[in-house]
């Protein structure tokens, strides 16, 4: 019986989604993942609590790494973008060196991270995002994905601050905050540029409405998950980024 493949999540305590949409998509790949998460308490998508959340950090990859994963998300997109271009680097580096430290293995991803190498793998140049995030951090964020090369077309902000309600964001709102967008000269559309605003369900109808490739927080931390351990996929109804894995993981 083979030993399923351990995927740490490290979450905002109010995330539901994260730890939900991820081992969907998974789940459809047919090989065996078990899920253990971490929380970090933070309720606003404030700075102040943003930064604060950050600060626990360190307790968490503590007890992740108890649990002898083989690889870890740090799934809060905006936790890190909101600390100035290129974070997702340093963060990734200091998790792996405090797990490094237990001799541990374990690969480290952030969301952040996550989502850049599958606009790279997409070949995306100029994206578009819908995001539930006041616009001061909406700003941000589209600045962070500009300063790795990536040309920001268009954005839209929810204006959600509270990250229960970031949770409820019904479907039907981020399709037309999309559809409100030029995407004529875009690559790519990001439907969620956070893990906890809910978007699997639309990719695929997405995809379909606009005739691009849509990808999400979520759909990127799984890619991501996948080529981090080495294994390929052809997961649908999950977006090109996710169908296209087993060809994009051999190039």
């Amino acid at each position: 019986m083979s030993t399923p493949h351990r995927v740490g999540l490290i979450v905002p305590s109010t995330n539901v989604t994260v730890e939900t949409e991820i081992p969907r998509i998974l789940q459809r790949t047919g090989i065996e993942f078990s899920f253990h998460s971490s929380r970090m308490r933070m309720h606003a998508v404030t700075p102040e609590q943003l930064r604060a959340m950050n600060a626990q950090r360190e307790r968490c990859v503590l007890e992740i790494g108890d649990a002898g994963v083989d690889v870890v998300l740090y799934a809060c997109l905006v936790a890190i973008m909101a600390m100035g271009p290129g974070h997702h680097r340093d963060a990734e580096f200091r998790i792996a060196e405090q797990l490094g430290s237990g001799g541990s293995e374990t690969k480290v991803l952030s969301s952040a991270g996550a989502l850049l190498q599958g606009l790279d793998a997409l070949e995306a140049k100029r994206v578009a995002l819908v995001m539930p995030y006041m616009k001061p951090l909406a700003r941000q964020v589209a600045a962070y994905i500009e300063a790795e090369g990536i040309q920001v077309a268009d954005w839209r902000a929810l204006e959600v601050a509270d990250n229960s309600e970031v949770g409820c964001i019904p479907g039907d709102r981020v399709l037309e905050a999309a559809r409100s967008m030029d995407l004529a000269d875009v690559d790519a559309l990001v439907l969620s540029c956070c893990v906890q605003m809910p978007s699997l369900d639309l990719i695929q109808a997405a995809e379909d409405e606009f005739g691009l490739p849509v990808l999400s927080a979520a759909t990127a931390g799984a890619y991501s998950i996948l080529r981090s351990l080495g294994l390929t996929a052809e997961i649908p109804m999950a977006g090109s980024l996710l169908w296209a894995d087993g060809v994009l993981a051999g190039q």
